[in-house]
């Protein structure tokens, strides 16, 4: 039995587990299984891998995608890049880091991306974080980087966010688990009342499918998108990536 499975902390409401358990029943896909292994400290990483022999391959989510690098034999040249690290695969106890966030949030983000998103806010600065800026770069968008703590000149705090900011940065992403189930009614503290229909806002929460923050910016005629495409994109580039020789 090839096993497969999801490290983060905690993991009460994941995508991940429900999606791979249906792929494999609806593709017929047999002699496979999909857990998940929620880690109260990536100290425990270790264990788990000594403890799961028939583990072909692992998700990795909040709060590990940073804090598993470490832990990696090999990395992708992504995740060399980035230093954030989403799957593994796991090939004769060698461990080997990719980053699928990049080639999922891309794809999500440009069928409604228009010629006029040449700026954006980047709500978070985590691990989901440094997977937008990789792929921001590559389109040639500027951005900026929006945290409750900023630490370094590319970093401004969500009290700095006036009008004017908001008019210049058509495109907002957020990274952050702000709005995540089950804390609905929270959503990054922005001055919505500036969007436009001009503006798009992008969450990297799939649940619920319309945050706080898609809903005020959906009432300003924003276009809006939730992280659903991009978990399905990133779920499928996984499996590629296990399953590849």
């Amino acid at each position: 039995m090839k096993k497969y499975g999801l490290i983060g902390y905690p993991l009460s409401h994941s995508f991940s587990q429900k999606y791979f358990t249906e792929k494999f029943q609806r593709e017929n896909i047999t002699g496979c299984i999909y857990e998940n292994f929620p880690l109260a400290s990536i100290d425990e990483f270790p264990a788990l891998i000594q403890d799961q022999p028939a583990l072909q391959g692992l998700n990795v989510t909040i709060p590990y995608k940073e804090k598993v690098i470490p832990f990696l034999t090999a990395q992708s040249e992504v995740v060399q890049r980035i230093g954030a690290c989403n799957c593994i695969k796991i090939e004769q106890g060698t461990l080997t880091g990719h980053n699928t966030d990049v080639v999922g949030f891309e794809m999500s983000l440009r069928p409604l991306l228009q010629a006029f998103h040449k700026k954006a806010l980047v709500l978070g600065t985590g691990g989901a974080a440094k997977a937008v800026h990789y792929v921001l770069d590559k389109l040639g968008i500027q951005f900026l980087e929006v945290s409750r703590n900023p630490v370094t000149s590319r970093q401004i705090g969500y009290h700095q966010i006036d009008e004017t900011l908001i008019k210049d940065h058509q495109l907002i992403i957020n990274t952050s688990p702000l709005g995540m189930y089950p804390n609905i009614n929270e959503c990054p503290p922005l001055p919505y009342e500036a969007l436009t229909s001009t503006h798009y806002l992008f969450d990297l929460v799939y649940n619920p499918a319309k945050t706080l923050f898609l809903q005020r910016g959906e009432e300003q005629g924003a276009a809006i998108k939730n992280g659903h495409d991009m978990l399905i994109i990133q779920a499928e580039e996984s499996w590629r990536i296990w399953n590849n020789d």
